[in-house]
């Protein structure tokens, strides 16, 4: 039985939803199905809407899941935590092509989603901007202020996009949406998100669209009002904190995952006994180890398991990297 010791690549699943389009494959080089309209690519996920597998090396063929089942420590490290090695793994990682403005949503936190009717993770999440369009937006928060009834009344009124504090976000930026944020990523937007493991989304408002059967899509606002954090407001940009190694900065530090961006030309060497998922969304660049090199371009993604413990990741001059951890170990005790 092959152990996984190293860097493994998947295959990405893709999704079709009416707000996407056509540059996960002109922009990122994805190899999308011949048709249709494709708005995410699922680079990295175990969970019961979507299984990745692994597409070369001695394990190619074989499932996330079904490496977390029989390999949880070599892959996971001491991130398996409270919930035992049988859990799934923690992280998704995806990239969109927001052709349209997604749909006024909020998630839930872990405790409201583990009472739903089908128990899933909670989902905390932040987005890397890609690509954005002159006059791109992203809503990220309620606007000061705001209130349950205030909300309420502008859904009622038509008017829901009154009470979002809008951004303008340009290539590089990051914005980090914790559990219980209202959010909407705007048009014209290509980008990378980390997420936990989840698929539970609450639509408050999808802008009087239609899907392709001619129907409006179902809203969830008595759901979405229960868990929105009133006390939140406004969503600023993520600010990066120097981390002590030259090109690399900790953009998002939570109690859900960690996310650091290294900039290229350079070296950075993975972390070890712990799990990172590696992704590259400018540039080229490759993760090395004693037995092999293993060569990423824009768009491509990998998983570094935890027992893969001498690789390192190089840049070339244009290459950015963002690597997703686990929390640290004080957080993850506290969650």
């Amino acid at each position: 039985m092959f152990t996984p010791d190293y860097p493994l690549r998947f295959s990405p699943l893709f999704r079709s939803y009416l707000w996407g389009g056509q540059r996960l494959a002109q922009r990122l080089g994805k190899k999308v199905p011949d048709s249709g309209i494709w708005a995410e690519s699922w680079e990295l996920v175990d969970h019961r809407e979507g299984e990745s597998v692994v597409c070369e090396g001695g394990l190619a063929g074989t499932t996330l899941r079904q490496l977390i089942q029989d390999h949880a420590h070599a892959v996971l490290g001491p991130s398996v935590g409270p919930e035992g090695p049988s859990s799934r793994f923690p992280l998704l990682l995806k990239y969109l092509d927001c052709q349209r403005v997604l749909s006024v949503q909020v998630h839930p936190d872990d405790a409201y989603g583990a009472r739903m009717p089908v128990p899933d993770r909670g989902k905390t999440e932040a987005w890397y901007v890609v690509d954005a369009e002159p006059g791109s937006v992203v809503y990220a928060g309620l606007k000061p202020g705001v209130t349950r009834r205030d909300l309420q009344m502008a859904i009622q009124g038509g008017a829901t996009e009154s009470c979002l504090h809008t951004l303008y976000p340009k290539p590089g930026d990051c914005i980090f949406i914790p559990a219980g944020t209202v959010h909407a990523l705007g048009a014209g937007l290509i980008v990378a998100e980390i997420q936990q493991s989840s698929d539970c989304t609450f639509r408050l408002y999808d802008w009087n669209r239609v899907d392709a059967n001619g129907q409006p899509r179902p809203l969830h606002i008595d759901q979405a009002l229960e868990v929105i954090d009133f006390d939140r407001g406004p969503v600023s940009m993520s600010t990066r904190i120097e981390t002590g190694t030259l090109g690399q900065s900790m953009l998002v530090d939570c109690d859900r995952f960690q996310l650091t961006e290294c900039v290229g030309p350079g070296e950075f060497p993975l972390p070890s006994a712990i799990f990172a998922i590696a992704t590259l969304p400018f540039g080229t660049g490759s993760i090395r180890t004693s037995r092999a090199v293993y060569h990423l371009t824009q768009g491509d993604s990998m998983l570094i398991p935890s027992a893969c413990v001498d690789a390192v990741l190089q840049l070339e001059t244009g290459g950015v990297a963002l690597i997703a951890t686990p929390p640290s170990t004080e957080q993850y005790k506290g969650s």
